[in-house]
């Protein structure tokens, strides 16, 4: 340890001696501090990548540093925090059929035969983003549909939230799956009033189509990885926690590092369903030299997703009578599961959607913080989207942080008061009630089960509106977010939320120098206009990328 400390300390002496110093001037500049209290500037100065002090316009500017560059006046403000996306799964999503935005099913079923007739040489067709809660029919789609476009080549294609898949009937005999085929436990094969299987998979049972899929090779997530972060930096994002990462996706982010900084910063959680789980536990923590690759949480999923009726209710859905949704773990397998991780000294984010899942979470939590004293390691709920009164108050309790996605809300808003009913609604998406009750609420997106825009997640956050400012006035505005508030969510508190709050989401003395240029003044501008905003320029370790 003593040696380790010594060549960090002659690394530092010769950076130190080759330091440059940039500074920026005339900008519009805008951070928080310690106080999550909002602070202007008009200059930025900093060395190699670290920030040295912000100027206000009074101040007097250095006459001579290495580089000067004027802001033209334009907007500056800290790199943005996504605390819960999936980067590969995004990156992938850029190279297959998109279906988001689909308006029926024979719109979906045309873009696959429109990207089939483009890419013969595949295998298998696959894509995402259908959402059958958009389409008229407001059902469930069929393999029939995609037989008699597609033929006798195999397709899935997964629903916009992750939690269910739309497979053809070659897919469904390359898999065996039958009439007798069984519901595993966690998931649901949906069938038609004959018991056939209609070709979608709920959570689990998605597994029968997706384990016949050939793995992506290293290489092919490499790309996948690439082209994601590449692409999310050009939002104005330039730190992301990454949800639920294989050891596969691990060492290929490791391979990337091996060249060189990842474009941006990515913190990883380990997905306690990887086979090598524990191995990866055992390795213990992992933090690169340059701070763009972070391995000190896990990703359990507790829970489905409402959208599929899989998330976990106390009580039926309210449009489904009879149906509570899916668990994907018993209670055993899920204490076991975050245990291991308490117990390695790991961070434990838990996907909890429903109220039942949510209240198990938590009761797990309460219990095994406990036995395990790890209060510290600030464990967290992805999502919690759901919760009974009594829950909401347990978060501040044991310092669990709600880590949520504002854009779900406006996105759910079309069926979430049909899935759950007037009562069960009070507690959904609930983020002032979340504040109020002394809660720090990381804010995300889950891309790509939305976009990864954060000046989207911004005005839905601020407005309980979607982009078109609908419904008028806000949906259940009541849980709306200051503007102070959700910035701090896409900054200081997103940092927090994956302990780097020392090193990111301000832009003070000593912190990593990760900032965007925008395209306007967020914090004088119509909060109906916010979703509008875009990054001009994105800087990260005091490098700008290309936007």
């Amino acid at each position: 340890m003593k040696q380790a400390f010594f060549t960090l300390g002659l690394a530092g002496l010769a950076s130190l001696a080759n330091a440059d110093t940039t500074l920026i001037t005339n900008v519009s500049g805008y951070t928080l501090n310690s106080e999550r209290e909002l602070v202007r500037f008009s200059a930025l100065q900093f060395t190699d990548d670290r920030i040295d002090r912000t100027f206000s316009v009074a101040d007097a500017l250095p006459e001579t540093v290495d580089t000067r560059i004027d802001g033209n006046g334009q907007t500056l403000i800290p790199g943005l925090i996504d605390a819960h996306g999936h980067v590969l799964s995004y990156g992938l999503s850029l190279l297959r059929v998109d279906l988001v935005g689909t308006a029926s099913e024979a719109e979906a079923v045309q873009r696959v035969a429109d990207f089939a007739a483009q890419n013969s040489e595949l295998d298998w067709l696959q894509g995402r983003g259908w959402n059958q809660v958009l389409w008229d029919s407001n059902s469930f789609p069929a393999a029939a549909s995609l037989d008699a476009a597609l033929g006798d080549k195999p397709v899935w294609l997964t629903r916009v939230d992750g939690h269910a898949g739309w497979a053809n009937t070659a897919a469904m005999k390359l898999a065996g799956v039958s009439r007798d085929s069984e519901d595993p436990t966690g998931g649901q094969i949906i069938r038609d009033e004959d018991g056939e299987p209609t070709g979608v998979f709920i959570d689990t049972a998605q597994g029968y189509i997706s384990e016949q899929i050939p793995a992506t090779s290293l290489e092919e997530q490499q790309l996948a990885l690439s082209t994601s972060m590449n692409t999310l930096a050009t939002y104005g994002l330039t730190s992301v926690h990454d949800a639920g990462v294989g050891s596969q996706t691990i060492a290929a982010y490791k391979e990337l590092l091996s060249d060189g900084p990842l474009p941006i910063r990515v913190n990883v959680m380990i997905a306690a369903s990887d086979p090598l789980y524990l191995d990866r536990l055992n390795e213990g923590h992992f933090r690169s030299d340059d701070d763009t690759l972070t391995i000190n949480s896990v990703k359990v999923v507790g829970d489905g997703a409402l959208g599929s009726r899989g998330a976990a209710l106390i009580e039926a859905y309210s449009d489904e009578p009879g149906n509570r949704g899916l668990l994907r773990y018993d209670d055993e397998r899920l204490e076991y599961l975050m245990r291991a991780a308490m117990n390695a000294n790991f961070q434990v984010n838990t996907h909890a959607i429903g109220d039942d899942a949510n209240k198990k979470v938590l009761d797990n939590y309460e219990r095994l913080i406990a036995e395990t004293d790890s209060r510290a390691m600030r464990h967290r709920i992805e999502h919690a989207q759901i919760l009974r009164y009594e829950d909401i108050l347990r978060f501040a309790e044991l310092g669990v942080i709600p880590s949520m996605q504002a854009t779900h809300a406006t996105s759910d808003k079309n069926m979430a008061l049909d899935r759950i009913g007037e009562v069960r609604i009070q507690g959904a998406y609930a983020w002032r009630k979340l504040i109020d009750a002394g809660a720090v609420i990381a804010n995300g997106s889950d891309f790509p089960v939305e976009s990864p825009n954060p000046f989207w997640g911004l005005h839905a956050s601020v407005t309980r509106q979607d982009q078109k400012n609908q419904p008028a006035g806000g949906w259940f505005p009541e849980e709306r977010m200051t503007l102070i508030e959700a910035f701090a969510s896409f900054t200081i508190d997103a940092a927090y939320a994956g302990h780097q709050e020392n090193l990111l989401g301000t832009l003070e003395p000593g912190k990593k120098a990760d900032f965007i240029f925008l395209d306007r003044d967020i914090f004088n501008s119509p909060a109906s206009e916010l979703w509008q905003t875009q990054a001009v320029e994105t800087w990260v370790n005091g490098q700008k990328l290309s936007n």
